[in-house]
């Protein structure tokens, strides 16, 4: 089991560094990404994709007006941007060198709906992470 994505495992975190394009804006992680989908204003999309850091994005994203259907398309969008993320060949490799292992985002920040705090949690970022793993 990887219960931490820290250290070698750093590439599984949503905060390590990733260009992509989604929805047409180029960001510099999952996260910002992320964070960005979470409303439909294209100024604020922007906006944030151009923060400096993950963290940073985090924090926008607890001010944003969430979009009305967010509850509903958060996990497939989480999924889409991931994708995104390891359909790149060094990250698809990286991905597939964790084998069979389950993958779990272990937390301290008590985030159990995608991670997994204190062994509790939906672990709904692990999941995505292995269901990308089993379609490459």
């Amino acid at each position: 089991m990887i219960d931490l994505f820290r250290g070698q495992y750093r590439f599984l975190s949503n905060f390590y560094p990733c260009t992509i394009t989604y929805e047409g804006i180029e960001y510099s992680t999952t996260e910002h990404a992320y964070q960005a989908a979470k409303t439909l204003d294209i100024e604020r999309r922007k906006y944030i994709s151009q923060l400096e850091t993950p963290g940073q994005t985090k924090r926008a994203g607890r001010n944003l007006k969430l979009r009305s259907d967010w509850e509903e398309v958060k996990l497939q969008v989480m999924y889409d941007i991931c994708k995104l993320k390891f359909s790149k060949p060094n990250f698809a490799e990286k991905l597939k060198s964790t084998g069979n292992q389950e993958l779990v985002e272990g937390n301290t920040w008590n985030d159990t709906f995608w991670g997994s705090c204190k062994g509790r949690g939906q672990n709904n970022l692990g999941k995505i992470l292995m269901r990308i793993r089993s379609e490459i």
